[in-house]
């Protein structure tokens, strides 16, 4: 009987543990060319959980996909933060303002021209933001 109980608390305890790495982690595997020369199509990456007030100008991060997106498209896009709120906009973003409004920031594939990313989309909201790359596992 003990052995019982002491298995459901190894099991508890990992359970919880379990809950508590995928709250701040997340695996993400590259789907793909936007991102290539840096990430291919394949790569699994690291990307700790953050807010917008984490991510850093030129960090890569894991961000929600657009409303719209194909049921078939990834639910997660890979993309490097090229302006976050109050710096300028890029040039080639297709947006009225001169600076990013708070809550808000453009994103771009480091392969232009096989990227769908803040050139084509504009902003995206800060409320997309799921995380920040922190290492590649695999490729």
């Amino acid at each position: 009987m003990i052995w019982l109980l002491t298995a459901a608390g190894l099991l508890g305890c990992g359970l919880i543990g379990i809950v508590r790495l995928r709250r701040r982690w997340l695996l993400v595997t590259v789907e793909g060319v936007s991102m290539e020369p840096t990430y291919r199509p394949g790569d699994r990456l690291l990307a700790r959980r953050v807010a917008l007030a984490g991510v850093r100008r030129g960090a890569v991060v894991v961000v929600a996909a657009p409303p719209g997106a194909a049921p078939t498209d990834p639910p997660f896009m890979v993309k490097r933060a090229a302006a976050l709120p109050g710096d300028p906009v890029p040039a080639g973003i297709p947006v009225p303002d001169a600076a990013v409004p708070p809550g808000r920031l453009v994103v771009l594939g480091d392969n232009a021209d096989r990227s769908a990313d803040s050139r084509t989309m504009g902003y995206l909201l800060a409320a997309d933001v799921v995380g920040v790359i922190i290492r590649r596992i695999s490729n």
